[in-house]
Order: structure tokens, then sequence, then C-alpha cells
């Protein structure tokens, strides 16, 4: 991979961290500072695209490694064919979130590579979580409670409206069991026939779905990685597999 400086193994929990930070400190840039070159560069015409931080602070949006398995974790596949289906903020926010997972997996990697005890692993940890995340740095540092009780507005809304998206007619799905008690017996009776696309389950009604506008295919959120709260803001969802069609030239 280019862009990042040479490549280099840190072999110390000090060394790690740098690393960590580095690499946070270029991915912070391109959802911050150079957002607008960031978002042009994730075309969704193009094939599946990866967010990389280097070391040195630098950023890039490339293909993922050839090779398999690949001499790091790779972040998170795709995250172009998402971009236009959302608004920029909560796709920025989903970047975010992802490539805070990756750090972390980067980070760990390394220190089983190499050996860390439970001490080691403890203090690296601690040094790293006493850093804000990135989607805390991007979000403007929301709380955890104003994100749960915004979720769940969002979904006490979207019951309310269900006949008018697919995607409010699930979001139900995702109510306290005390409000459940008003669903439309003849919707739950249909859906309980419905098979997830992603990982071929059956609809269950304490979980949130969203349907496909393209293939009409209904999918668990948490398979295809859409919440409540996130699906309010998509006017027309695609799933992955349609994004990809759409990528191919």
């Amino acid at each position: 991979m280019e862009g990042g400086g040479a490549q280099y193994n840190p072999r110390t929990v000090e060394e790690v961290f740098r690393d960590f930070k580095g690499r946070r400190a270029g991915m912070i840039k391109a959802l911050t500072t150079d957002v607008e070159e960031f978002y042009q560069q994730c075309d969704p015409e193009k094939e599946n695209l990866c967010l990389y931080g280097f070391p040195s602070e630098q950023w890039e949006v490339n293909l993922p490694a050839e090779e398999v398995p690949p001499e790091l974790p790779e972040p998170a596949l795709g995250i172009n064919f998402a971009r236009d289906g959302m608004q920029e903020k909560d796709w920025l926010s989903l970047v975010a979130v992802h490539s805070d997972a990756w750090l972390l997996s980067v980070a760990f990697y390394f220190g089983a590579r190499f050996g860390f005890d439970k001490a080691d692993r403890k203090r690296l940890f601690n040094m790293i979580n006493d850093l804000p995340t990135i989607f805390e740095v991007v979000t403007g540092g929301v709380a955890k409670k104003q994100t749960k009780e915004k979720s769940l507005v969002s979904n006490h809304s979207s019951n309310k409206s269900k006949s008018n998206s697919k995607v409010a007619k699930h979001s139900k799905a995702s109510q306290p069991k005390d409000e459940e008690q008003g669903l439309d017996e003849e919707d739950e009776d249909e859906l309980g026939e419905t098979l997830c696309g992603a990982c071929g389950e059956n609809y269950a009604s304490d979980e949130f779905w969203i349907c496909c506008d393209a293939c009409e295919k209904w999918f668990h959120g948490k398979c295809v990685k859409i919440t409540p709260a996130r699906a309010e803001h998509i006017k027309q969802y695609k799933c992955p597999s349609c994004s990809n069609k759409r990528a191919r030239p």
C-alpha cells in the first residue's frame, strides 16, 4: 500500500500506541479537514474502496489488499457504495465507526503478534481509551445516552408513519415489548415468513429490518449495518449486493 511510508512493525506498547495515534490522525483528517477530497475519492461507481490510515498521519482511499490473508487486518470494504444513499453526515459517521474498529484491530493484531501479556494489553487499551474515538471527533462527541434516546424516538415516529416507507414498517419491530401490543397481527404473520437476504434467518418481532428498494429483499438491520436512526435519513436504500452491481461498469 503506497502513501503511508515504509511498513514497520511496532513491538512495544508505546510503539503500538504511537502507530495507533498516527493512523487515527490520518483518518480524522480524511473525515474532517480533508473531507471534500475524501468525499470525491469515494465514488460509488468505482469498485470496493477502503479508507486507510498510516502511522505517518496520512490517509488513502484505495482498493483492498490482494494478498490473502493480508499483512494487516483490512478496513471496512465498500465504503463508497453507501455514499449517495445517506446524508453526508450520517455516511461520515458510519465510516468513522468502522475506522475506530479497524484501528483497534490493527493495534491488538500487533499485540497478539508480539506476545503482549494481559498487563500489556490492558495498558495499551487504557492508553487508547483516553483518546476520543474518531466517531466522537466527527460527530462532535455525541453521548451514548443521547444516541439511544434518538433511536427510540426515531423508532416511535417511524411506527406512526409505517404506511409511508418500507423502512418504517419494520422499525416497529425494534420497539420495547410494552409497545408491541399494538402491532398488526397480519403484518406479523406476513413478516414471520420473510427471510433475511443476508443471513437467511426468519423475521423476529424484536429485530429491526429494512427493505432494498432495488431488489425488494428484506434484511436484518444488523446484517447490513443499518440502525433505525440511520434508516430515517436514507431516501432510497440499496443493499450491498445491488450497490455492487451499480458500481460495476
